[in-house]
């Protein structure tokens, strides 16, 4: 599922502050995004409006952005609020249109297998705009390299399910019935057997194909040396020729 992120303008919004106020927050590390986009606008999880409703209840009570600092310190914030916001290691996101063009694709294409459910963005802001880590850089090329084994983008959804299903399972393995989990694998497996033939098909072909026009690289490159030979052969005869004339 995609979680909800915030960019800057949309945090202050949701919790009645100015830009200024957050500035200090960050300066004094108390609170902060946890990671950014390829243009490098902060990125603020879900968690960062109850963290930040926090932090501007005890300014509201009093106190001052150092003396929050030394409260988060030593107790942390009320009722323990995800400090995933303030961490040191930010992550870095990727829009549409730079996912698309790491991948070589158009932007279109990455949306039409968002819209399959092919792929799914890792966040979504509330002005609409798509969020993916890193790895989907990996993920979308694996799905190029399906359609090119001939595999059509309704049985890519397929595969894209069941690998979906396989990580759920492995985070959960309780969450089903153990016969409903156990086809799924059996399934999973299927698929997997089936394109190892592919690849095994593809590469045969392949080795047929780079044996194929090595050789006929050569004799093309020949035939053509034979052609650039006749063709000077000809200039000299016809200059000569125009010599003698003269």
């Amino acid at each position: 599922m995609k979680k909800a992120v915030f960019e800057r303008q949309e945090l202050c919004r949701r919790l009645g502050i100015d830009g200024r106020t957050l500035d200090e927050w960050q300066d004094c590390k108390i609170f902060g995004p946890f990671g950014f986009s390829d243009d490098r606008t902060p990125l603020y999880s879900e968690s960062a409006v109850a963290e930040g409703g926090q932090i501007k209840r005890l300014q509201e009570l009093g106190y001052g952005t150092r003396e929050i600092q030394k409260i988060i310190r030593k107790i942390g914030l009320p009722k323990a609020a995800s400090r995933e916001n303030s961490g040191e290691k930010k992550r870095n996101f990727l829009t549409v249109g730079v996912l698309a063009e790491k991948v070589g694709v158009s932007p279109r294409t990455i949306k039409h297998w968002e819209d399959m459910g092919i792929i799914e963005p890792n966040m979504r802001s509330e002005g609409g705009f798509r969020y993916y880590s890193d790895a989907y850089i990996y993920l979308c090329n694996l799905v190029r390299d399906l359609q090119l084994f001939g595999y059509s983008l309704t049985d890519i959804k397929m595969i894209s399910d069941l690998f979906r299903g396989y990580l759920s399972m492995r985070q959960d393995p309780d969450a089903g019935p153990a016969a409903e989990m156990a086809a799924r694998l059996d399934t999973m497996l299927q698929e997997i057997d089936r394109l190892s033939r592919k690849m095994g098909l593809l590469k045969a072909g392949i080795g047929r194909w780079e044996d194929l026009l090595k050789r006929k690289k050569k004799e093309v490159a020949a035939l053509r040396s034979e052609m650039h030979k006749k063709m000077n052969s000809g200039q000299r005869g016809d200059k000569n020729g125009k010599d003698r004339t003269d």
